[in-house]
């Protein structure tokens, strides 16, 4: 029997693989926009993925769940990064578009983590 590994979950391969290519991006900035909206775009995206991990190292399924669903916010809050980072030029097109179409999938990734958790644990 093969037990559910951490990188079995496409919400947190997706999230992880994507703070990685923010945090390069953000690596080239200069100092004032890497020191103001840098820092706070790479603690949100990387907060997504962590909050995953964090859920899926907990034993019961309330507690799982509500860290699944604190990734629903940090999702948010790298959107609003992201849209910030796009208005003041600090991201070229394509690198927008991939980090829009990439966070796109990830809400609906965290979803069913949180059905299929809800359906399989009964604790």
């Amino acid at each position: 029997m093969k037990y559910l590994d951490i990188n079995d979950l496409n919400a947190y391969r997706i999230s992880f693989q994507l703070s990685n290519y923010i945090w390069n991006l953000v690596l080239k900035w200069d100092f004032f926009p890497k020191d103001t909206i840098g820092k706070q775009l790479v603690r949100a995206i990387d907060s997504i993925s962590s909050n995953i991990a964090e859920g899926f190292g907990r034993y019961g399924k309330k507690d799982k769940i509500n860290f699944y669903r604190y990734s629903y916010g940090s999702i948010k809050e790298t959107i609003d990064w992201i849209e910030k980072a796009k208005f003041r030029n600090l991201l070229k097109k394509d690198e927008y578009l991939y980090i829009q179409t990439q966070l796109e999938l990830v809400p609906r990734e965290v979803n069913s983590l949180i059905k299929f958790t809800n359906e399989k644990l009964t604790i």
